[in-house]
């Protein structure tokens, strides 16, 4: 049985101006501008597009393409997911990519997207420069970095995926890390306590989450032991790269059922279906499987919007818990080189690009028209978020939220 309705809300409010000024018997239109639902998708290439247009050398046409590609994005979704990946983010020590984040994270934020930045803290993509120090220093440095990041971005980006793949962190033995290195000294609690404490202490009003690809037992283990440590955990996030093939309604529930026992907000966090041939059962590590360029087919991104459209429909109408979905790769290439976009390499819109913006703009949005009464209230119903409320000869009025 569905649950939509409880992502709605029906709500008085005060019909106001925007200098403040009740607006006793008057009609109005209403329309949901931007949902309380996080329908997210990374958002990387604003950083390639922030960085081309500060090179006074970069070709037009280029920088046209990725100015097209950023706008196509904009009309989806409104939940954004930014890199922090420390390797990338500080190549070199003491030379973060700190304005380049920022003029992306600008660029969202003045389009009203929400924003979330990934990770502070994981093994991989980890900075090689961290092996030269010991331990003791690897620490002070990694709080430093989580200091630096949630304080400069404190106001622009307050979400963020504190600590990745904590569930395989101690055994992780692919290449030596530091990450890897504090995680087997202090403990996988004592990890993730420390990190989340030290972003607690720069930006207490955050969303701090807890994000693994791991959905066995092994991950609901470590969520339990965390919380009885005294961890704050704000949201617990849910990789599905499913590369090897869409879980289906039943393994999603099955998920489900065994993380929303918690009672915490769940945030799907990475999701990827892809348009082409599926990577073998085989395969352990999806690093370890190359897509060819045009592995990408008409019958295969068939496939990949129904999954996605069947998968969405299900967590957003019957999961009330659940309060966000991303999609990892806006573009096929992304990751892995994976077909796993919403649009091709050339910017063109694949079926589940319009499948979702149909879902999100059209079947779940609301809009309709008030009279406000003598004292200048309305009521308003419809899908919890942010309303465009103007009146009836076009003048635009206060936004109002209804939560």
């Amino acid at each position: 049985m569905s649950r939509i309705e409880e992502r709605k809300a029906k709500t008085a409010v005060s019909l106001t101006d925007r200098n403040g000024k009740v607006l006793p018997e008057t009609e109005v239109k209403y329309s949901l501008k931007k949902h309380e639902f996080l329908f997210g998708c990374g958002a990387f290439d604003f950083v390639t597009y922030a960085d081309l247009k500060n090179k006074p050398q970069t070709d037009p046409k280029v920088l046209q393409f990725f100015g097209e590609r950023t706008k196509k994005w904009l009309e989806v979704f409104n939940y954004a997911t930014l890199p922090f990946y420390w390797g990338t983010f500080e190549p070199t020590e003491g030379e973060p990519l700190t304005q380049n984040r920022m003029e992306a994270a600008k660029l969202l934020k003045e389009n009203g997207v929400t924003l979330k930045g990934h990770p502070l803290c994981w093994h991989t993509v980890c900075a090689d420069w961290l092996l030269k120090y010991d331990n003791k220093t690897i620490l002070q440095k990694q709080l430093n970095r989580i200091q630096r990041e949630v304080s400069n971005f404190k106001g622009i980006i307050d979400k963020w995926d504190v600590i990745n793949e904590v569930v395989i962190m101690p055994v992780f033995d692919r290449y030596d890390n530091a990450v890897t290195r504090l995680c087997k000294e202090l403990g996988q609690v004592g990890i993730v306590k420390t990190m989340f404490d030290q972003c607690i202490k720069y930006n207490p009003g955050a969303t701090l989450l807890l994000n693994d690809f791991n959905m066995s037992p092994k991950y609901e283990d470590l969520i339990k032991r965390c919380l009885d440590g005294g961890v704050r955990i704000d949201a617990i996030g849910l990789q599905s790269h499913q590369h090897q093939g869409y879980w289906g309604l039943e393994k999603t529930e099955e998920i489900l059922s065994r993380f929303e026992k918690f009672g915490l907000p769940i945030h799907f966090t990475e999701n990827t279906l892809v348009s082409g041939p599926l990577v073998p059962a085989y395969i352990e590590d999806l690093n370890d499987w190359h897509y060819n360029d045009d592995d990408s087919k008409p019958e295969f991104e068939e496939r990949q919007k129904a999954e996605l459209q069947e998968m969405l429909t299900n967590v957003f109408e019957n999961h009330p818990l659940v309060k966000a979905f991303t999609i990892w790769d806006f573009t096929d290439g992304a990751w892995l080189n994976a077909p796993s976009g919403v649009l091709r390499r050339d910017n063109s819109e694949k079926p589940v690009y319009d499948m979702l913006k149909n879902l999100i703009k059209n079947q779940w949005h609301s809009a309709g028209t008030a009279k406000s009464d003598a004292n200048g209230n309305i009521t308003i119903e419809g899908f919890k978020g942010v309303y465009q409320l103007e009146t009836m000869n076009g003048e635009k009025l206060s936004d109002v939220t209804i939560a």
